[in-house]
């Protein structure tokens, strides 16, 4: 899975607004990186939980996809819940997505938003994805 798509890579949209970009797709783990600055940044300096949110969201709607594109489905975000741990202010940020629950009609996936120069953890979230049959794009 995922063998054809080339690495790193941008996602275009508003995940290219953050700065989102795809490392690795290995089986069922994506992994992405942010370099973040005070684009990302709340009013207090530090990155927005806004951007932790956006990054589960994307990396975990990625890999999803993944997971049901081959059978003509697709996937959407039912529930997004995001939890901080340390605040970070510059500099590159990891995220892993993994699954929890791969159902036939629901994913439940589990991100991880590291440091890239520590390894500390900064930000963890679930996406429950619906599995749905394909949207046609207008």
């Amino acid at each position: 899975m995922g063998d054809d798509i080339p690495q790193p890579r941008s996602l275009g949209g508003f995940a290219d607004h953050t700065g989102i970009v795809v490392d690795s797709v290995d089986g069922d783990r994506v992994r992405v990186h942010v370099d973040v600055d005070e684009r990302h940044h709340q009013y207090a300096g530090i990155v927005h939980g806004g951007v932790y949110a956006t990054i589960v969201e994307t990396v975990g709607s990625i890999a999803g996809w993944l997971r049901v594109r081959d059978s003509g489905r697709t996937v959407v975000g039912v529930t997004n819940v995001t939890d901080f741990f340390r605040p970070h202010t510059y500099g590159r940020l990891d995220a892993v997505a993994e699954p929890i629950h791969l159902g036939r009609s629901q994913h439940l996936w589990q991100v991880s938003i590291t440091r890239f120069d520590d390894g500390k953890l900064v930000a963890r979230g679930q996406l429950r994805l619906q599995v749905v049959d394909g949207v046609a794009a207008d």
